[in-house]
């Protein structure tokens, strides 16, 4: 088994797709397809079994696959040595939550890319919990620290939401004097159905369940909080970016972290752990600088 056979192997376990691992190989489906044929064969094992949800590890494949990601990390790590520490390249993909995609990862990662000419990045700005051991990412950042996991897991920094409405959605409608006032007021926020982690669940700790406009993005709740339709929870980072909103009821702010998550094998990459560390100072600096200003 060569590298071009274990690139290929990690790819359709990762993505659990043909399909998929063609996009990440830039091969179609079929070659891919002919491709494991082969090695099964030439390995005299069967490495995947089909089935509606795709293409599954057998036994087999499960054994070779901590082997392939230790040979991945080895070629990582001899292109590292090799460019030196002149400066970050290639592709780094990030999963974060909307509103830190939003509001905070685009001028922190400008920075950085801008201080490393040649570095590639990519933001997966998707409501749910990223999937490290399949390389949907190369390192996420989360609300919550998980539990489970062969993971590395970094502390960001703390941020704060708070209350607010638009300055002409408060002057049409009844004074917020504190916490039971708000209950005759329409509320803005997530689709309780959808929230991913429990410390999203902003509106139920603030004792408020009904959510007549409800949105799985933090932008859209943020634009309709914008345009006077009612009163929500926002970042404290965001808020600059909408001058029209007022905090409301500031005694009731929250407070949640970010956490940075890395696959375990990760350490051993230079390349990642110097980005990792620019990107954390960053968005320290960023949080704080932004929550000054709101």
């Amino acid at each position: 088994m060569d590298w071009d056979d274990l690139k290929l192997f990690l790819a359709v376990a990762r993505s659990e797709s043909l399909s998929g691992a063609g996009r990440a190989l830039r091969l179609d489906p079929a070659t891919v397809g002919r491709r494991v044929a082969r090695l099964e064969e030439a390995l005299g094992a069967r490495l995947f079994v089909k089935s509606p949800q795709g293409y599954a590890l057998t036994d087999e494949g499960a054994r070779i696959l901590a082997h392939a990601e230790r040979a991945e990390q080895a070629v990582t790590g001899v292109t590292e040595e090799l460019r030196g520490t002149q400066g970050l390249t290639g592709q780094i993909r990030i999963g974060a939550p909307d509103g830190c995609a939003n509001y905070l990862l685009p001028q922190v990662l400008a920075a950085i890319c801008d201080a490393n000419p040649g570095l590639e990045v990519q933001i997966v700005a998707l409501p749910r919990v990223f999937n490290l051991s399949k390389r949907e990412a190369d390192m996420a950042i989360a609300v919550s620290r998980p539990e489970t996991g062969r993971l590395t897991v970094q502390k960001l920094t703390d941020y704060r939401l708070s209350l607010a409405a638009s300055r002409d959605y408060l002057a049409k409608h009844p004074p917020i004097t504190g916490p039971d006032s708000l209950h005759g007021h329409r509320i803005v926020g997530y689709i309780p159905d959808m929230i991913f982690d429990k410390e999203l669940d902003y509106l139920s700790q603030l004792g408020l369940d009904a959510v007549p406009l409800a949105s799985n993005s933090v932008s859209v709740q943020l634009n309709w909080l914008r345009h006077g339709a009612g009163i929500g929870v926002v970042h404290d980072f965001a808020r600059p970016a909408a001058p029209e909103l007022e905090r409301i009821l500031p005694d009731m702010r929250l407070t949640r972290a970010f956490w940075l998550i890395r696959h375990a094998d990760d350490q051993r990459v230079e390349r990642l752990n110097r980005f990792a560390d620019l990107l954390g100072d960053g968005i320290r600096k960023e949080v704080l600088r932004l929550e000054a200003v709101s």
